[in-house]
Parts: C-alpha cells; structure tokens; sequence
C-alpha cells in the first residue's frame, strides 16, 4: 500500500487538524506562497495578461477537444523520430510498462526527474519492489524521498520543511553533522547526486508538454537534474499524462510564459528541454533508447462531461498559492497526490467520490483559484459541480443531508421564510452577545470557534426583503 492510499484512510479534517499543529508549516507556507504569488504579478506587470491567460485557455481547450486526434499525430511523429510509444490505461499498468522497461534493460539504478505523474501512479515503491535502486534528483523531491516523505506543493515539494529538518536529513545520509548553511547542504547533495547520475541505466522524467507537430516532449526544469536524467542513462523513459498535448511548437509561445511566470515568476525556467528522439549517429550524448508512456488513468473518461476543463490544468501551482485553505493546511492535508483547489477537484475525478468526495468541501468558494488560474480552469463552478454530485450520490453526512433539507423546505414557501429570516436574525443576535465559552457549547460552536458570528439583518414584514 502506498504512502497516499495510507492518508486517505483518515478524513480531511483528521489531516488538516495534525498539519494545523505544525506552526512551522502555518507560517512558511503562507510566507512562501505569497512570494510566488507576488512574483507573477510582478512577471507580468505592463503585459495583457488576460489576453495571455485567454490564449491559454483556447490552445488547451482545442487540445483537448480533439484529444485523440492530437494524440494520434504526436504518436505518428514520436514514432518516426526513434521513440518507441506506449499507451497505459491506469497506475497499474504504466507500472508494469515501465517495470518492464527498466527490467529489460536490466538496470540496478534509476534516476528520476520531478513528476508529479510519476507520484501519481506510485512508481517508485513498485520499482523498489523488483530491487531497483531508486534516486529522486530534484532536491526538493531526493529531500522527501530520503525522509520517506511525499511532496506538499506542485513547484514546491519540501514547502513544508525547515532547513533544520533538511539539514537533520541529509546529516543522516552524510554520517556527519553538516552545517546548517544552504549553500553547503546544496553541496553536499549535488555531490551525493552526482554519482547517481553517471551510474544509473535508466533516467525517467515527466512530461510539461508533448508537441505533437514536431514529435517533442518539453520538460522544464530549474536544476540541471532535468538534463542529467534524460542525457546520461542509457535510457529515458517519459511518463506523459494524455492530456499534455500541444498540437503545435508555436503554442509554447504562449504556454512557457504561462507555466514560467505563474509557477515561480520567471520570465522563463533555468532549463527548458525539448526531447525528440535517442541519440542519432555522430551525436556525442543522448540516450540509446527513448520511451514515452501515455497516461490515460481517468482522463478520458473526464471527455464531454461538466469537468472536462480540468483537464487543461498545466501543473502550474497557482491556485495552491491563493487558495486561503491550502494556506493554512498545506498538502498533505488533501490526502494524495495533488493539493489545494486543483486537488480537490482532481482528486474525486480521478480516485472516485468514495475516496476524494469530501475534498470539494475544503474550499471557501472565494474564487480567487479562478482568477489566478493561467488557463481560466473555472475551478470554482468545478467545486460546486462536485459538490452536488456528492450529495446526489448519498455520500453527504446524514445532519447535513437534513439541514439542507429543512432549508430547501422553509425557503420555498413565503410563510417559513419569513419565520426562518426572523429566526435567524434572532438567533444571531443572541449568539453575538454570549461570551464565548457559552457560544463553544452550541451547534454553531464549532464554525463560530475561528469566525465571528454574523449579524442576519432583521426581516421586515410585507416587503420581502431583510432591513
């Protein structure tokens, strides 16, 4: 059982109440997101970004509209420039290909570039399980996987880390105590690293980006890890999720700036790779062989329903950034692979409203993920669509299901209206002047213990509306 299927046994608010008691998370999180937040608006300060964000959106609407045919032609281009391509319907069968892969290479070592798609379908513990000595090269991702950890943040897997804990690590590695200074704890990973890189048979990355006109998969990376992986290693195998096609090369004029700039407030990323094929005769480096596995698991079924636009999402974390819930709880919290807005409507989707159903609810509806989003995903009608779902499918708790009920009930009629609007301005009213010791022994003590009790404005007679 994997790491995520264990978070998912406990509920959101078992998750959200242990990472609330973290005071470190509560406070580098918001620090670190309101940096990223900040440097996009100052990455796009004197642009049209809504004409940019709007170019986005058509390009991954039209590739995902006409998926299968994109995909079709990205295959047929991939194809002739030497890389051989496989299609997984679900986790368990990109496992077994890529399992495969690296079986017959008959490789010991494998390097991993930052993927979330990877984290997805649990790949490392099932090559751990054939023996194979797995390296995650990203630092934020080598720091998680030493601590038998997982990622927090879609750009930022280690948000949730001090430096003590980072340094505490990789002493432990180190056999030493090592200074708590970055720039020696990078060093001494970058060292640690560097033999992994020259002896590993297979390097398997990601995929930002599959561009189906030129057969290329674009990764981008702000380490040079990227690099090493998808050079050094015999061979490179590319885990993409279907949807990551472009239709053209041109489209990345559009989408690196957006993923860049609401990522991490670049103009552009340290490394931006375009992969086309194993190494040619003459070339000097390049991998042997190059595989590209196409993840479906659950994404084509998302095709022509209500959530089909979460599926333009680039990975980009900006919506983690604003989203006040993911703020205080960070990721683990959401109790898979993907936190925040985006997680909470992936997750459902993907896993099944049995398991994910509940994440919908995690969110205060502000829409601010809306408006950060670099492809306009209208994350906040996506949050609501999955709410309903929830309730129509019995999954809401009982005394929910209920209130909502009565609620239905008094507001369709004019008489239980006007006796609801006036209970309620009493009721608040009188909650409003008890102490709050008094207001923690009510119903409404557990939503009044980090909120103010609003004032329901008293109705007045006849009018039909509150004075």
């Amino acid at each position: 059982m994997s790491t995520g299927d264990r978070l998912t046994e406990t509920t959101f608010a078992q998750r959200a109440h242990e990472q609330l008691g973290k005071s470190f998370l509560r406070t580098a999180v918001p620090k670190a997101t309101d940096h990223a937040f900040s440097a996009l608006q100052s990455r796009f300060a004197g642009h049209d970004y809504e004409a940019l964000r709007e170019l986005g959106r058509q390009i991954r609407a039209e590739a995902v509209a006409n998926l299968d045919a994109h995909l079709a032609v990205l295959e047929e281009r991939l194809t002739a420039n030497g890389v051989t391509v496989h299609h997984a319907r679900d986790a368990a069968e990109a496992r077994r290909i890529i399992a495969g892969i690296v079986k017959g290479a008959d490789a010991r070592k494998v390097v991993k570039v930052k993927s979330m798609a990877t984290e997805e379908i649990a790949l490392n513990p099932a090559l751990e399980a054939d023996g194979v000595e797995v390296v995650e090269t990203d630092l934020g991702e080598y720091i998680v996987q030493l601590d038998g950890d997982r990622p927090s943040h879609v750009i930022a897997p280690i948000i949730h880390k001090t430096r003590g804990e980072v340094r505490q690590t990789l002493s432990r590695v180190a056999g030493r105590e090592l200074p708590n200074d970055a720039a020696e704890l990078t060093g001494f990973a970058r060292g640690a690293l560097r033999d992994a890189f020259m002896t590993a048979d297979v390097g398997i990355s990601g995929a930002n980006f599959g561009i189906a006109d030129s057969g290329t998969v674009c990764l981008l990376t702000n380490e040079g890890n990227g690099r090493m992986c998808t050079s050094l290693p015999r061979i490179h195998v590319s885990l993409m999720g279907i949807e990551r096609v472009l239709p053209r090369t041109e489209d990345l004029a559009v989408m690196l700036p957006l993923l860049a700039g609401a990522g991490t407030g670049q103009l552009i990323t340290t490394y931006v790779n375009l992969l086309s094929g194993p190494r040619r005769p003459g070339e000097p480096d390049g991998p042997e062989q190059m595989h590209v596995v196409m993840l479906d698991n659950g994404r084509r079924a998302l095709l022509g329903t209500p959530y089909q636009d979460v599926l333009h999402c680039i990975r980009c974390g900006a919506c983690q950034n604003v989203c006040p819930v993911y703020r205080q709880v960070g990721g683990h919290a959401y109790g898979w692979v993907y936190g925040g807005p985006i997680g909470a409507v992936l997750t459902p989707l993907f896993r099944g409203l049995g398991a994910g159903g509940e994440l919908p609810q995690a969110s205060t509806l502000c829409g601010a993920c809306d408006d950060v989003c670099p492809v306009k995903i209208p994350l906040h009608d996506l949050l609501h669509g999955l709410r309903a779902d929830r309730a129509d499918a019995g999954l809401a708790p009982r005394r929910e299901r209920i209130a909502a009920q009565l609620w239905s009930l008094a507001w369709s009629h004019p008489l239980l209206y006007r006796v609801s609007a006036r209970v309620g301005w009493l009721g608040t009213a009188a909650l409003s002047r008890l102490p709050a010791r008094l207001v923690a022994r009510t119903p409404a003590g557990g939503w009044a213990a980090s909120r103010e009790i609003p004032r329901v404005a008293r109705y007045r007679a006849g009018s039909g509306e509150p004075r």
